[in-house]
């Protein structure tokens, strides 16, 4: 292969780029489809999202109270009775949801959710269960172990 022999891939030249500003005879002259007069019709004048010309804009004016517990709530690695059944391990503990990948932050304590119908007994280790998962598991004479 030689620098001569180069060639470009198939579609990937010729887009020309529209000129703006060329003459009435162009279709988009004078003012280049920017409209008349104004900030956003200035070479630099794109303004960021909830710019509103200089004043106070709304999330400033808009007073900040009451209480968010989004901070302060448990965050769950949450496991359902449908992943559980798909596992088809007769235990099931921190160690072999992480194996399979259904957890991957270790750190934070584990849910388990659903009513999904269990067919066979799994007796299942996690730090907080929802009354419908107990009820499932206890229902196919499966164990529920309550970690601390």
């Amino acid at each position: 292969m030689e620098l001569n022999s180069l060639k470009y891939t198939k579609g990937s030249r010729g887009h020309k780029r529209k000129t703006y500003g060329r003459g009435f005879g162009s279709g988009i002259g004078k003012t280049g489809g920017k409209g008349t007069k104004g900030q956003k019709q200035r070479k630099s004048g794109h303004v960021r999202l909830g710019f509103e010309g200089g004043q106070t804009p709304i999330y400033r004016k808009v007073p900040k109270v009451g209480f968010n517990n989004y901070n302060f709530a448990t965050k769950y690695n949450v496991v359902t009775i449908k992943q559980l059944i798909q596992l088809k391990v007769d235990k099931i503990d921190t160690k072999v949801l992480q194996d399979k990948k259904i957890i991957n932050v270790n750190k934070l304590p584990i849910k388990i959710i659903g009513n999904d119908k269990l067919t066979k007994a799994i007796e299942v280790s996690a730090h907080v269960f929802t009354d419908g998962a107990k009820k499932t598991i206890e229902a196919a004479k499966g164990k529920v172990n309550i970690i601390k």
